[in-house]
């Protein structure tokens, strides 16, 4: 069956990070058969739309359709649904296995049984990038946007970028100047670098550096950066001090300042001391400080927005709310005026950004209501995005009240940071917590934690708080709490998205 799907649940990472791609080495892959396993996830979709472009032939299998797998199968990438008979093509030369898959999964045996490479995403990422000039966005927090922000930027800048970014961005492909098309995660771009600092290099790559499971220890940037580093996939790093090594790790993987490295680093929140002793690299840093080589100003007001460098300025106006975003603009900013854009054509161009899909994205209004979708699954991006909504919809001043749904996602997650979840939603009027998305975990882990913990740690501060379930149920408990004059936002990686969407189509403009 030649479809699959693009909201793949995850499943159980492997226990061990996978090999690192020689240095130096070039990545052959034209008139070689790649099948890639979950092609229909978002970073694993645009980069077999990559390595098809560069020569490959393309196939592979996901659970079930959706959207992203129908485009592949447009471009002539066969897709399986049957992903338990185990079968694989007879020409098969690499493997590509997604994150979310088992090392159990059938056709993961299969590719062992007859000896056929395996890669994982972040490995085979990894090979391509280092055929480019990688551009590697890394953070806690703010990843996504920021990656969509600079490729859409760099194509207004005429800098031609390869992009590959976990979310929907409307303004990916032409760049945020020609209006809008349809929501993609990928863009195909030069293969060399047409203008700026490395005019005549191989193309410019921009990903984003996922740490989970440390999975960006696999690429190979020329230019990186670090936006935020906070404890989290603690059932991987069990400790901050783990995560922050692992980013000091990846800081190292930038080649020395010679040979054209670079990482720009937040000047605060970022353990920047920590992570950048001993690099090679240029570093330079970001953030309010006036201190800071790149120094960000924002007005919540207007949401105005000044980047200084070096006695020159960008200046833009945010359409997304609050003063996360302003940073991961600025920081977005600040790398394509380092590859070679303009001041002028970086202020145009994030003025006119629209924003990516489920990250603080306004779907409408309803009645009176406005409708945000979120993908915030930390407690600092709940409180970013709570305040964000606070000061931009301002609901109070319309006799409105502040309604969150969040689902929490990962027990482990939700145990480890119990009590920073808790004190994340002191900008909220109402909270509504379902059930919490199972991924990854085990039973046991399971067992040990439940959205009832959160509510309780909510009601015990004073916030307004319930449990509900099913996503049903939520939708006919909004009917009831919402109001015109409110802003509701619904928050999460798993699934929750539904709930806002039910929301809408039961009467929205």
């Amino acid at each position: 069956m030649p479809i699959g799907s693009g909201m793949s649940q995850p499943r159980r990472a492997p226990a061990d990070p996978p090999k690192a791609p020689v240095e130096g080495a070039s990545w052959e892959v034209a008139d070689r058969a790649v099948y890639c396993i979950g092609i229909g996830g978002c970073g694993v979709s645009g980069l077999a739309r990559m390595l098809k472009a560069r020569g490959a032939s393309v196939a592979g299998s996901d659970r079930d359709e959706s959207p992203l797998v129908r485009t592949l199968v447009d471009e002539d990438m066969p897709v399986s649904l049957d992903q338990q008979a185990g079968v694989l093509p007879d020409a098969c030369d690499i493997v590509v296995v997604s994150a979310a898959i088992d090392a159990a999964h059938p056709e993961v045996l299969e590719a062992q049984r007859r000896g056929i490479e395996m890669l994982t995403y972040a490995e085979a990422l990894g090979r391509c990038m280092a055929d480019s000039t990688g551009v590697a966005l890394a953070g806690t927090h703010g990843k996504s946007t920021t990656t969509a922000m600079l490729g859409a930027l760099l194509v207004d800048a005429g800098l031609d970028p390869n992009v590959i970014v976990g979310a929907g961005c409307r303004q990916l492909v032409s760049g945020s100047l020609n209006g809008s098309g349809a929501a993609e995660g990928f863009r195909l771009g030069a293969p060399l670098v047409p203008t700026g600092r490395f005019a005549g290099e191989r193309g410019l790559l921009l990903a984003e550096a996922c740490e989970f499971n440390r999975s960006f220890h696999q690429l190979r940037p020329k230019i990186g950066s670090i936006s935020t580093v906070e404890a989290d996939h603690l059932d991987i790093y069990g400790s901050l001090d783990a995560v922050v090594q692992a980013f000091a790790e990846f800081a190292a993987l930038l080649p020395a300042a010679i040979d054209g490295g670079m990482l720009l680093i937040a000047e605060q929140g970022a353990h920047r001391r920590e992570i950048t002793a001993g690099l090679a690299c240029d570093v330079q840093t970001i953030g309010w400080n006036p201190q800071s080589d790149w120094v960000v100003a924002f007005d919540p007001e207007s949401h105005r927005v000044t980047l200084e460098h070096e006695g020159r300025a960008a200046t833009w106006t945010m359409s997304l709310p609050g003063a996360h975003n302003a940073m991961n603009a600025a920081t977005a900013a600040a790398l394509a005026w380092h590859l070679g854009a303009e001041p002028e054509v970086i202020g145009r161009s994030l003025s006119a950004f629209a924003g990516v899909e489920r990250r603080t994205q306004l779907l409408g209004e309803r009645q009176g209501v406005r409708v945000w979708d979120d993908y915030g699954h930390h407690p600092t991006e709940v409180d970013a995005t709570l305040l964000a909504l606070r000061g931009f919809d301002k609901p109070e001043t319309k006799g409105g009240k502040l309604v969150c749904v969040f689902q929490p996602h990962q027990h482990s997650r939700t145990r480890f940071l119990l009590d920073e979840f808790a004190s994340a939603f002191e900008h909220a009027d109402v909270v509504i917590v379902p059930t919490i998305y199972f991924v990854r975990d085990t039973e046991a882990e399971k067992q040990k934690v439940s959205s009832s913990d959160l509510v309780d740690r909510l009601r015990a501060r004073g916030v307004r708080a319930m449990h509900l379930h099913p996503f049903e149920a939520i939708v006919e408990q909004l009917e009831n709490v919402c109001t015109p004059g409110d802003t509701l936002v619904v928050m999460g990686a798993g699934p929750v998205w539904k709930v806002a969407h039910d929301f809408m189509r039961t009467g929205g403009n």
